[in-house]
Formats: structure tokens, sequence, C-alpha cells
């Protein structure tokens, strides 16, 4: 998995590229914790995931529950459609708050 971090209109975008796997997952959920120390809105585009299992699943909903937590906001954008696949099977897709692209998800947000 790589990553990169985007900074536009006063939100966080993290980019994800390849697996999230077992092994990426915890570099997964560290970088999207950190992100709100420094934004409120984070914004996770997974146009480039290719395959996202469980742990990579689980990050996200952490990632979710401290935005709520502390009053940020998360939303997916561009979901690749094996993520997609993954994430309805689950029925996360009526938990998250998913766009998509990034300009709707920017252009949508609280």
């Amino acid at each position: 998995m790589k990553y990169e971090i985007v900074e536009k209109q006063g939100a966080s975008i993290v980019v994800f590229n390849g697996e999230i796997d077992l092994e990426s997952s915890p570099a997964a959920r560290k970088t999207l914790l950190k992100c709100f120390d420094t934004a409120a809105n984070v914004i996770v585009d997974l146009s480039g995931v290719t395959y996202i299992d469980s742990s990579g699943v689980a990050s996200l909903v952490e990632a979710l529950q401290a935005a709520k937590k502390n009053g940020s906001q998360l939303s997916l954008a561009a979901v690749s459609e094996p993520t997609r696949r993954v994430l309805e099977l689950a029925r996360l897709d009526k938990v998250f708050t998913i766009y998509s692209s990034v300009e709707e998800a920017l252009h949508n947000r609280a």
C-alpha cells in the first residue's frame, strides 16, 4: 500500500493505492488517525485500492469512530469497485458517507 496526503480547501485528503490488508492496515489506521490532529475534515480517496480485507475495513471504521468522537468529519470518495463490494457486503456503505469523487466530497462537506 502506498499513500499520500493532500491538503485542499481545508480538508486532508488521504489517497490510498494498492492493497489495504493485514500487513498494511496498521499504517493506514495510523495515517488516518493522525490526520485528525490537523484537520476537522478528512476525505479518503479509495480509487486506487485494489484489495481491502477486514483489517483494512476495521481501520476505516476506527477512523470514523474517532471522527465522530472529536466532532470531525470522515468521508470516503471515489471508492474502487473491489472496495465497494466489501463495504456493501458488510453493509458499511450505509454507515459511511460515500461520494463519487473527491471534488464532490469537498463540495458537500459540512
